[in-house]
């Protein structure tokens, strides 16, 4: 019988103390009725196989799962991990580039600047992407231990059964005219930057030589003041950027209203980029004076000014005909009742 009893051992010292007792002798008789009245080693071992795991006999009177999240909860985890997971990761990469940026003294390196801003990033994303990964983990362990129903079927995101009728709100998307989540993600993150830059161009963009300790900041190109007194307009603009790629991460796909909502967005961001740059007072005082030691002819900005205008033309009504090209692509809608 030494068989048996490993057996029940391998079981028991997985349970409560106060339980094993209990269980031993529940489970020597299940065993021993299995069995007849003189078995063979080969027929205990045979028992014991059809018996299965010890550890999964164990786990099945504890009545709780092997696993951290089982079939019954796991699709719903996953879909929640790629839901919240992105946010999580846009909300701190904008933060800790802005941050980071917004830090710069100015007489920084270019290098080390640059070096600050992606490695700031980057170890922020690694932790919020553990911490969410933990916490969301975390949550459903708790939720499936605590889960006394012995039903594994898989749930919905509705916390149901799926049953055909659920097939009605499936909307598949065609590949070309899907918003990808990157795009939304890449938009934010050009905001975010665009705005720390613009709000902080006194100490970023300027002239930079290279002296005995590196490549350093000298002057500033823009005057700050002039670009600080559109704040209100540069708001406007921020609002729009973000509210466009945030209704585009919720609809998920471009159409006419998404298209539209597009077009309204680069109309009104080229009139104000207009507007700012058509300031000439927009120059600091030192960017013009280097600029006439250089003797470089005063039509410079009027030409730089018609470049900059043209360039952000054709990119925005290259984004504005995809938008709506992409909008006309046919799809196949939800099933009617």
């Amino acid at each position: 019988m030494k068989w048996i009893d490993l057996y029940i051992h391998e079981v028991t010292r997985r349970l409560p103390e106060n339980t094993r007792e209990d269980i031993a002798l529940e489970l020597r008789s299940t065993i021993e009725d299995m069995l007849p009245d003189e078995p063979t080693e080969a027929q205990v071992k045979a028992v014991l196989a059809e018996l299965g795991n010890p550890s999964v006999m164990a786990h099945n009177y504890l009545d709780r799962p092997m696993h951290l999240i089982g079939p019954k909860y796991f699709d719903i985890y996953i879909n929640l991990l790629k839901l919240i997971l992105p946010i999580a990761l846009t909300i701190t990469l904008i933060a800790s580039v802005a941050d980071a940026l917004v830090s710069v003294k100015g007489d920084e390196e270019i290098i080390t600047v640059i070096f600050n801003v992606f490695g700031i990033a980057i170890w922020k994303l690694l932790s919020t992407a553990m911490q969410t990964a933990f916490w969301l983990t975390l949550v459903f362990a708790v939720i499936e231990w605590t889960d006394k129903s012995r039903d594994q079927a898989p749930l919905t995101m509705s916390m149901k059964k799926w049953t055909p009728e659920d097939l009605k709100d499936v909307n598949p998307i065609p590949k070309k005219k899907a918003i990808q989540k990157c795009m939304i993600l890449g938009s934010l993150i050009w905001t975010a930057t665009w705005v720390a830059i613009y709000f902080n161009a006194a100490k970023l963009v300027g002239i930079y030589e290279d002296g005995a300790n590196g490549i350093k900041f000298q002057f500033p190109i823009f005057n700050q003041e002039i670009l600080n007194s559109y704040w209100l307009l540069v708001v406007l603009v921020i609002v729009l950027e973000v509210a466009l790629a945030l209704y585009k991460g919720f609809v998920g796909q471009w159409t006419i209203k998404v298209a539209s909502l597009n077009t309204i967005t680069h109309l009104i961001t080229l009139v104000v980029l207009a507007t700012i740059i058509g300031n000439d007072s927009i120059l600091s005082e030192q960017f013009v004076v280097y600029l006439q030691q250089l003797k470089i002819d005063s039509n410079l900005y009027d030409w730089a000014y018609q470049s900059i205008i043209i360039v952000c033309v054709v990119f925005a009504a290259i984004d504005i005909f995809e938008g709506y090209r992409k909008a006309k692509i046919s799809l196949l809608g939800p099933l009617k009742q």
